[in-house]
């Protein structure tokens, strides 16, 4: 059986820096597209979720592209600045960095999410992601 650790050895070792940032952006599209979903079917508190997992898979996706590594955080914010976005778009990221621990957590997240606000959360990671394609 493998361990945690024999996985990750392995999984480093197969795939190059190029294919991890191809899948990182993969998983990024395919969250867009479920944040669309997931709108369309008025889950508007979920799909703000994936609004803000799209930015973050994309964001890392660049890290790697522009050769570092994955930094192991939620926060859309630090990796934008690790990656010298513009201002607009760091604020863009702190809207939807606030996203993430408001769907995540019960004890802090309490508000309910309206169809504009996640419209304009789907507006965003549109946004970000493709200025994020635009530098891959």
């Amino acid at each position: 059986m493998k361990t945690l650790e024999s996985f990750k050895y392995e999984y480093v070792t197969i795939h190059s820096v190029k294919e991890e940032a191809e899948r990182w952006w993969k998983y990024s599209e395919s969250d867009v597209k479920t944040a669309k979903y997931l709108f369309e079917g008025k889950k508007y508190k979920d799909a703000s979720f994936y609004c803000q997992q799209a930015v973050e898979k994309a964001l890392k996706a660049l890290l790697l592209k522009r050769g570092k590594k994955i930094i192991k955080v939620h926060d859309l914010v630090k990796l934008a600045k690790v990656l010298n976005l513009g201002e607009e778009l760091i604020k863009d990221c702190e809207r939807l960095s606030i996203v993430y621990i408001d769907t995540r957590y019960p004890d802090i997240g309490t508000k309910q999410y309206t169809k504009n606000e996640t419209s304009e959360d789907i507006k965003i990671a549109k946004k970000v992601v493709k200025w994020i394609k635009k530098n891959l």
